[in-house]
């Protein structure tokens, strides 16, 4: 019987695709695709991209994407949990790499559109529990580190100044120094654009309209980070989402919409 990685090969092959070929259709690097038929699944990733690149795999090469994630699943890989309903559900991109508390989804509801109109892609998203907001620790426990060195920064200005006798005139640099550090610890999330698209982001909390317009390929957008932002992009397989000096592929096509929390 032939394995996932066989299966994947003779189909690509007997249709006379290269993996290049594959990987701009599908837009899944052609690394990953080399392991998937080589059945390797050890790309470094949380298992929910991994499902989800598999599945557009499959799906592209006319296969059934059910069989093989069922396979895949039979190796040991990707453990299911009993779905979690929520009112509102939306695409949340994971940003965290595996350091939150993943909720998977239902495999019976992957890839289904809630009736707002926002798809729920098992590859890059999972749905939203209700209860208190997602706090990312790693920001707060950077924001505390800056601000422990900071306060050792100052310590020593005061004590350095002090032996000269000018500490009155330590007031107005220690305060900049303070002030320029804070601001450089507010996290942003930026926009690229990998080819032409128009994009729409909002804060959700607020309703307000950060930008709405035309990138080209190549083009980036920041925007200041919010509690929740909706992204609109159009087609959405054309922008990568970055955040933490991580960038993360949407694993969506065509006109579609994510929330960023």
């Amino acid at each position: 019987m032939q394995n996932i990685g066989e299966r994947l090969e003779e189909a690509r092959k007997s249709k006379g695709i290269s993996i290049r070929e594959a990987a701009e259709a599908t837009k899944v690097r052609g690394d990953y695709l080399h392991k998937f038929e080589s059945n390797q699944f050890d790309l470094n990733l949380p298992d929910i991209y991994v499902r989800g690149f598999l599945r557009n795999y499959a799906t592209y090469l006319g296969l059934s994407a059910e069989k093989i994630i069922a396979d895949y699943r039979s190796l040991g890989h990707g453990n299911p949990q009993p779905k979690i309903s929520d009112r509102e559900t939306y695409g949340r991109l994971d940003l965290t790499l595996g350091k939150a508390k993943e909720t998977a989804l239902d495999p019976t509801d992957e890839g289904k559109e809630t009736e707002d109109g926002v798809k729920s892609n098992p590859a890059t998203f999972k749905p939203l529990a209700e209860g208190l907001p997602y706090i990312d620790k790693a920001i707060v426990v950077k924001g505390l580190l800056v601000l422990a060195i900071v306060a050792a920064l100052v310590s020593l200005i005061i004590f350095i100044v002090g032996l000269f006798g000018n500490s009155d005139e330590t007031t107005e640099p220690v305060g900049s120094t303070t002030d320029s550090a804070v601001t450089s610890t507010v996290p942003q999330v930026v926009v690229h654009a990998l080819d032409n698209v128009r994009i729409k982001m909002v804060d959700e909390a607020s309703g307000a309209e950060l930008f709405q317009g035309d990138l080209t390929r190549g083009d980036n957008r920041s925007f200041p980070k919010s509690s929740s932002m909706l992204l609109t992009a159009d087609p959405i397989q054309n922008v990568e989402i970055e955040m933490n000096d991580q960038r993360y592929p949407t694993g969506l096509t065509g006109r579609d919409r994510i929330r960023i929390q």
